[in-house]
């Protein structure tokens, strides 16, 4: 298989508790050659733990003055890529970073541009979870299957894996959450070879720190509909 370099986007807000954890598991990773964590202007003393954390050459630490969104934040990181492979990871500890290599296999093979992480594959353990969750996500995945012709089964997914040269093709523009559906339709409407890994998934509840609500589901679904016609 053909050995690839990877670099990691870490975007953060007010993580204090799980960011330290992280950035040590993803560089865990041998395959990782990058690891870029964007502070996006967070209150909580994520930014004060992320200065004191130990130098380690593949790491790149960018700080926003504000917080600015999910988007703005992985729009910073994307810049500094380097590696041959990008993979988005959230600072919290809902996705295990022991699962990029698996992702990788695809397009080690030359099989695949674009690898995504589902949840929802049931291979792989899952917290028993939020039902509106997953009812919202299910109709979300359902609108991209209908508007784009896929059958990716988990469009919300963090794990989202491709090669580094399409960043300078998707030219992202949402601020928030709707990134997410905005990165599947930009990268959709390429018709690319997509193919999905089954991941595991240890969602935490609100009092745990979750930041998706019910209602981002409408702008998600939006942003499908918005970027299908978008020329």
């Amino acid at each position: 298989m053909k050995q690839l370099s990877l670099s990691v986007v870490m975007p953060v807000y007010n993580e204090k508790n799980t960011v330290a954890e992280m950035i040590a598991r993803v560089l865990k990773v041998a395959a990782v050659s990058q690891l870029i964590v964007v502070d996006d202007g967070s209150t909580d003393g994520t930014a004060d733990i992320l200065k004191k954390f130990p130098a380690d050459g593949r790491v790149k630490i960018i700080h926003h003055a504000r917080n600015q969104g999910k988007g703005a934040a992985l729009k910073s990181g994307f810049k500094e890529v380097t590696s041959d492979v990008v993979v988005i990871q959230d600072a919290d500890t809902e996705y295990d970073p022991e699962e990029f290599d698996e992702m990788l296999i695809p397009i080690r093979k030359e099989r695949a541009d674009v690898v995504y992480g589902s949840r929802l594959t049931f291979a792989k353990p899952q917290r028993a979870y939020m039902f509106w969750h997953r009812v919202g996500n299910k109709v979300i995945t359902l609108f991209a299957g209908i508007l784009f012709n896929t059958t990716l089964t988990d469009i919300e997914t963090c794990y989202k894996m491709f090669r580094a040269d399409l960043l300078a093709t998707l030219n992202i523009e949402s601020r928030g959450f709707e990134v997410e559906p905005e990165i599947t339709a930009k990268l959709l409407k390429k018709k690319l070879r997509i193919y999905e890994v089954p991941i595991s998934y240890y969602g935490r509840s609100y009092e745990e720190g979750k930041k998706i609500y019910w209602w981002h589901a409408f702008g998600a679904l939006w942003a499908l509909l918005k970027y299908r016609f978008k020329a």
